[in-house]
């Protein structure tokens, strides 16, 4: 009889202990929240859906993007942004951001995608995904006629004696380094403190995406020239986004496609690239 009621209780600690192992086993059930939906292949666009706001990361480049005089974000990347929010269905957040920490802050969730201009790199590729190319852009130098006269070629820059500037983390000056490997390469966290270098004479040249380097030589015709006409790089240009979100990145890839068709790009880049129409906002 004893022995039975030992048997008995065993059985019931093991019962027990059977449920509890269970339970902690099992997956949570869900509950019926759009919080907590699951967000499957369409992860960021759902996201950005549910929050009635597409946050873009941008940092300002002439005449990519620029605070007018009322400090109102104008430009043709802030054309792209509020296009695609528009079409989205949702409002635009701009999130300005120093260029050389843009990367790391759309990692961080700081935005939901970067339309900055940014060149597609291999090097940026191995950390972000880029959308189909909806704009190409290029490199061009400008230089101080006194420090640089009658320059006329990239090798006359390619000089220890040649100061060269650009702006950190960018293309232009990853072009500097590559073009004139030679040269003294001096870099800073925005193109105005390059270009006040380059006025001042502290420096012979400015790389910058185009066509800054023109417009300055235009504004500054008694200090800056054009040593080479046009660019010396054609880069494509892509919207940078978090690894993994394949839907939004088809999604991207399917607006631009279909506003580069409708000849919308082209007019909006003929616009901010093309005429200084705009020149009257910033002044």
């Amino acid at each position: 009889m004893k022995k039975s009621r030992s048997y008995v209780l065993m059985l019931i600690w093991f019962v027990v202990l059977l449920s509890f192992f269970t339970a902690c086993g099992a997956p949570p059930k869900e509950e019926n929240t759009a919080d907590n939906e699951p967000r499957g292949n369409g992860t960021l666009i759902d996201e950005i859906s549910r929050r009635g706001v597409l946050k873009v990361g941008m940092s300002t480049f002439v005449p990519w993007a620029m605070n007018d005089k009322n400090g109102q974000l104008i430009g043709f990347e802030i054309d792209v942004a509020k296009r695609l929010a528009q079409d989205l269905g949702v409002d635009v957040e701009f999130v300005p951001t120093k260029w050389s920490g843009i990367i790391p802050a759309l990692l961080t969730g700081k935005f939901d995608v970067i339309i900055g201009g940014m060149g597609i790199r291999p090097e940026r590729s191995l950390k972000v995904n880029f959308t189909i190319p909806y704009d190409y852009s290029g490199m061009a130098i400008v230089a101080n006629k006194k420090t640089a006269p009658g320059y006329g070629s990239l090798e006359e820059f390619d000089n220890p004696d040649v100061t060269v500037v650009a702006r950190i983390g960018t293309t232009a000056a990853d072009a500097a380094k590559k073009y004139m490997p030679n040269a003294n390469i001096k870099l800073f966290d925005d193109e105005a403190q390059a270009l006040q270098e380059l006025k001042t004479g502290r420096a012979h040249a400015m790389v910058a995406s185009a066509p800054l380097p023109a417009f300055q030589a235009i504004e500054n015709p008694d200090t800056l020239y054009l040593p080479i006409p046009g660019t010396f790089t054609r880069e494509p240009i892509g919207f940078a986004i978090r690894k993994g979100e394949a839907d939004a990145l088809n999604v991207f890839n399917s607006w631009i496609r279909v506003v580069d068709s409708e000849g919308w790009l082209a007019e909006r880049k003929a616009y901010w690239f093309e005429s200084r129409d705009w020149q009257s906002a910033l002044e």
